[in-house]
């Protein structure tokens, strides 16, 4: 009787060359779930994450006290390998022949210049699944274009949706892009990974971010090919919903509303304590109420400011009508429908104290995934990945140890 796994991704091995966010969050989903993943990174040049971009514990920078290296990657093993010492090398050639997928997320190149293309690894190891991801791809004129969260979503189309009509584009928060991205990469992945076991071939994926962003604005794309128009910035309003918006609360709460139809504004209206809004000509059709909008505003803020921002939308929701909190980050930490499906796990890290992580965003029934330990210090990991894993011995580990290989 074959035994039920306790993870789904039990006995996928893994190994990551890049930092930041766009390939280790790729990664971390698959060790949520149960793959053996080899985070690698080298003394003389760490994850980007550690030392680059903050939050620091307590404000304090230092090599493994970063919040942003710390989330994206939990349930990893840490090593540092120098890559361009000749011996190092031979040990990466081992831990691809060890792994099922390699992940990397360097500038298109640099992998090739260190001999850790496709083309010599796939020699390697015949049956790999290698993912690059990158911010425009490996190939055409902009491939080494360099650039971050806020370029990838400039380039994108999102910067140019952001922000008040009169107003500038507005950058949004984070590298918005990177993580749409890592959802295609997850799937590319996995489906590349079953491809390869039922046929024995290597198989590689050239990611675009770029790519990956632009297909999150389709339905603003599709309207300009089909009418030529061209989405413009709006702030809150919306081109169906109205009212549509974040309206102040009592103690500088907001909350967010808005009404798709005509019968959900009759439902707001008399939620509100004013049904002859529904009477009234400038907001009985949804084209009236566009028209009218800001005054709608207006009315509908006079109503949220005496009350918290929680009864709002309770109250709101009751009665059918859209309407959520404007959450701060503290909020999220308490929040009860993420602790009830345990998003927040906490584990304990050597030099941060007890770090809260965040599960990836979807369950298994039978395999549902945790996160199994917290992220690694800087080479933590190395004698057991190398010994343990691929069967060095002591004075073999020993004497590379000596020859710098590990730094």
């Amino acid at each position: 009787m074959e035994t039920r796994r306790r993870d789904a991704l039990e006995g996928v091995k893994v190994v990551e060359f890049g930092g930041y966010a766009a390939g280790p969050f790729i990664g971390k989903y698959l060790a949520n779930f149960g793959a053996t993943v080899v985070h690698v990174e080298s003394k003389e040049r760490p994850d980007g994450f550690r030392l680059q971009y903050p939050p620091f514990k307590e404000d304090r920078i230092g090599i493994n006290r970063s919040g942003c290296f710390t989330i994206h990657n939990d349930s990893k093993y840490g090593i540092t390998l120098n890559l361009k010492h000749p011996e190092g090398k031979k040990l990466a050639y081992r831990l691809v022949q060890w792994a099922d997928i390699v992940i990397e997320n360097m500038r298109p190149g640099v992998m090739a210049r260190l001999g850790l293309d496709f083309q010599t690894l796939c020699r390697v190891n015949p049956r790999l699944v290698m993912l690059s991801t990158s911010n425009m791809g490996q190939t055409g004129p902009w491939a080494l274009h360099p650039g971050f969260g806020s370029q990838l979503s400039s380039y994108s189309g999102f910067t140019h949706l952001v922000g008040e009509p009169d107003g500038p584009p507005q950058l949004i928060y984070g590298p918005y892009v990177d993580y749409v991205a890592v959802g295609f990469g997850g799937v590319a992945v996995l489906a590349a990974l079953d491809y390869s076991r039922r046929t024995g071939q290597a198989v590689y994926i050239d990611l675009s971010q770029y790519e990956a962003g632009v297909h999150f604005l389709s339905p603003a794309l599709l309207d300009y090919e089909v009418s030529g128009r061209i989405a413009h910035r709006e702030g809150n309003r919306d081109p169906v919903a109205v009212p549509h918006g974040c309206f102040p609360c009592r103690d500088g709460q907001w909350c967010a509303i808005s009404c798709w139809d005509d019968q959900e504004w009759e439902r707001l209206a008399h939620a509100v304590g004013h049904p002859e809004w529904c009477e009234d000509p400038r907001f009985r059709t949804a084209p009236e109420r566009k028209r009218h909008e800001a005054d709608l505003h207006r009315r509908l803020a006079e109503w949220t400011r005496e009350r918290d921002a929680r009864d709002v939308m309770w109250h709101l929701q009751r009665h059918g009508v859209h309407a959520a909190c404007v959450n701060t980050m503290k909020d999220l930490f308490s929040d009860p429908q993420l602790l009830f499906r345990r998003v927040w796990q906490e584990h304990e890290h050597p030099e941060m104290g007890r770090v809260c992580y965040r599960m990836v965003s979807y369950q298994l029934s039978e395999t549902p995934g945790s996160i199994r330990w917290g992220a690694p210090c800087l080479g933590q990991d190395t004698r057991t990945v190398f010994i343990e894993m691929l069967g060095l011995s002591e004075p073999e580990f020993e004497e590379l140890r000596e020859k710098g290989v590990f730094e």
